[in-house]
């Protein structure tokens, strides 16, 4: 169900998405709670899923990133992250997400945060996935985290009721 209300989206604990309300919500898309990715109506079309943070793992591996780094918490690896970004010339800061070598095209698209609140248009120089896997609390879920200024990936978990972006992967 779609929420627009900063007040209800932070105490919303049922499936819920939001347009991020920027001039490129179109190329974005919309934020999902970790609800809407866990929901057994199914986010992902037929055929597809959410990654677990297993297999963000997979990827950030592939990318170059040891197995070590990649069980980490926080911002690990070296370079992994520039190969997941694509350029973006709508932020505050201009073009500034590098090569998209892996074909991923991620976005800067910022997020909807704890307290419901969305950055403002045209601010964005970040970007949040959401993985399918919850963390060990029954609040809190893993995800992805890029910035403009860091070439390595950052891991953690949250709450779910962030609003993150999803990316679908084929069965």
């Amino acid at each position: 169900q779609p929420s627009s209300s900063d007040t209800a989206w932070a105490k919303c604990t049922m499936s819920a998405y939001c347009d991020n309300q920027d001039v490129q919500s179109k190329v974005i898309g919309e934020f999902y709670n970790w609800y809407a990715v866990n929901d057994s109506n199914g986010l992902a079309p037929t055929g597809w899923h959410i990654p677990s943070d297993n297999e963000w793992k997979i990827l950030e591996e592939h990318l170059g990133m040891s197995q070590s780094d990649a069980d980490k918490l926080n911002w690990r690896g070296t370079h992994e992250g520039e190969k997941l970004k694509t350029p973006t010339s709508w932020t505050k800061y201009g073009t500034i997400w590098p090569t998209n070598e892996s074909g991923f095209t991620a976005l800067a698209n910022g997020c909807r945060m704890f307290n419901g609140t969305l950055g403002e248009p045209g601010q964005f120089a970040t970007g949040f996935w959401w993985s399918s896997t919850s963390n060990s609390s029954d609040n809190e879920a893993w995800y992805r985290y890029l910035d403009y200024k860091k070439a390595n990936v950052f891991r953690y978990y949250g709450p779910k009721t962030y609003g993150f972006s999803v990316r679908c992967v084929k069965d």
